[in-house]
């Protein structure tokens, strides 16, 4: 019988580069399937891997409104999406797409 063990991301974003990583191919992921509840749950699993309420501090959201807002289910305010990446460290930015 095969066993197998239940990914946990966390366990993974254990530096500044793996959470840039993380994001990084989120951010193309979500523009390739066109499903932006990909981009705010990336960006609530490398807020949880920095520490929520450090997060939560520096932008200016609750803690409790963050965890609900950045889950699969949430669906947070632009203005709360742009305010965990900057306390991320991270900006949004256009970029032309490849051709």
């Amino acid at each position: 019988m095969l066993k197998t063990v239940k990914f946990d991301i966390y366990s993974e974003l254990k530096t500044e580069r793996d959470i840039k990583e993380y994001l990084e191919a989120a951010f193309v992921e979500a523009g390739e399937t066109d499903d932006p509840g990909y981009i705010t749950h990336a960006l609530g699993v490398a807020a949880k891997a920095r520490g929520m309420l450090n997060i939560a501090r520096k932008s200016g959201v609750n803690r409790e409104n963050l965890y609900r807002s950045l889950s699969r289910s949430g669906n947070p305010s632009f203005k709360t999406v742009v305010r965990v990446a900057k306390s991320l460290g991270y900006q949004f930015a256009a970029v032309p797409l490849k051709k």
